[in-house]
């Protein structure tokens, strides 16, 4: 998932997004220790997607937070 891509969500489908993506995780986790795993890069991809979710997020937040002080 790109960053453009995550920008143009709404903050509902992103939450929504956030949480397939941290299960997705804890399956991966899963199939390491049960030694299923075959690409590895997985676990690194999955990590940075939960990344730019919770960065797009924390952007809106903050712009939320900035526009009601002004």
């Amino acid at each position: 998932m790109r960053i453009v891509e995550i920008r143009d969500m709404t903050t509902e489908d992103i939450l929504s997004a956030l949480n397939d993506v941290r299960e997705e995780l804890m399956r991966l986790r899963f199939q390491i220790t049960t030694g299923e795993l075959v690409d590895h890069n997985q676990l690194k991809y999955t990590r940075k997607n939960i990344a730019r979710l919770m960065t797009v997020l924390r952007e809106r937040r903050l712009n939320e937070q900035t526009e009601g002080e002004a």
